[in-house]
């Protein structure tokens, strides 16, 4: 009888304390879950409270024969009294801040409990109303955390995904049909690319950042947008023998397509262009399956001729795009001239058609 073997008894006490792990585990679990929820709970609840100390305050100050006066007079007040009572969190410089998250979000039922108050801290500063919309609503969809947040509103990306195409509708709804489908929609100009730690003039050559985009790949999915994920690099395709190597493979499940970059160091030639349509051109015929979209080709560059991407693409070119990277973060002044270049040259090509 098996229950006479001497390992019988090790065997008993191994399924009793898999059983007791598998119970363990069970409740730890549990218990994680429900304090996460706990502080998910509290913080939304102070959340709450900070809007409230917020519109009590700008109500207040509605009643002020002098706003500003009596605004800067009544933070002051109130931090005296509130913080020996409470703490540092209801400063001046937070008061501050409370009245001027009511004041951008004057309706309770916008405030979500998806984000923090620090995400609220900060969309509470961007002064336009769309744009504000924008991001609050794509660090919910993403899960951004607040550097996040920050980084994209400094980095202007609002701007930068519009800046080509004034007419697009950047704040997605839930509706599918509401969806932007076409792939110019999600191409901006230019891209931010300063979390790859590369000196801006220093020697370095196409792998080195290829190399870094893919250390620091979640910071570059997080500046190429929506629906991206990462599929290849190097991506190896052999024509009659040649062999050719596409730097960056991308599929984007909104779209339903791929994403073929290609990184070019110096400005980009019309032998350039003429490459990525290949690639392009090859996915299309070999790779994509009948139920997606065509395939989209990406030259990240340093420099470009639009004359030359003007007339070595075609004038209804949908699947190309060439667009410059910048490897620091550029000042707010900057990134404003370049989105006004793009946009200028966007216009011209409008009225030429």
């Amino acid at each position: 009888m098996w229950q006479d073997n001497p390992l019988s008894g090790y065997f008993i006490k191994m399924m009793a304390f898999t059983e007791d792990t598998k119970v363990y585990l069970e409740i730890r679990t549990l218990i994680l879950e429900s304090r996460e929820s706990a502080v998910r709970s509290v913080n939304f609840q102070l959340t709450i409270v900070y809007w409230n100390v917020g519109r009590i305050i700008v109500e207040s100050e509605q009643k002020g024969k002098d706003r500003a006066a009596y605004g800067t007079e009544l933070l002051k007040g109130l931090s005296d009294r509130l913080v020996p009572e409470f703490g540092n969190g209801f400063s001046f410089r937070n008061l501050f801040y409370f009245r001027q998250f009511y004041q951008s979000f004057p309706i309770l039922n916008a405030v979500s409990s998806k984000l923090s108050w620090t995400h609220f801290r900060i969309l509470s500063q961007v002064e336009k109303p769309e744009a504000r919309q924008f991001y609050m609503e794509e660090a919910m969809k993403n899960l951004w955390t607040s550097r996040q947040l920050e980084r994209q509103i400094h980095t202007l990306f609002f701007e930068r995904s519009l800046n080509s195409r004034p007419k697009v509708p950047l704040i997605h709804q839930e509706k599918k049909d509401e969806m932007p489908s076409s792939p110019e929609h999600f191409i901006r100009n230019p891209y931010v690319l300063e979390f790859l730690g590369l000196k801006s003039h220093a020697s370095y050559y196409e792998k080195d950042l290829e190399q870094a985009i893919i250390t620091h790949l979640q910071e570059f999915l997080l500046e190429l947008g929506n629906g991206f994920s990462f599929v290849a690099r190097q991506k190896r395709i052999i024509l009659d023998g040649d062999d050719f190597f596409i730097d960056l493979v991308f599929y984007n499940r909104l779209l339903q397509c791929f994403l073929l970059i290609d990184l070019k160091m110096d400005k980009i030639t019309h032998q350039d262009i003429g490459q990525i349509q290949m690639y392009v051109n090859y996915f299309d015929r070999e790779i994509r399956e009948s139920f997606e979209n065509s395939t989209i080709g990406l030259l990240l560059c340093a420099d470009k001729n639009e004359s030359v991407v003007k007339y070595t693409l075609a004038e209804n070119n949908k699947q190309i795009f060439a667009s410059k990277y910048k490897l620091y973060l550029p000042t707010e002044k900057q990134l404003q001239a370049e989105i006004r270049k793009e946009i200028e040259i966007y216009r011209n090509k409008t009225v030429e058609q």
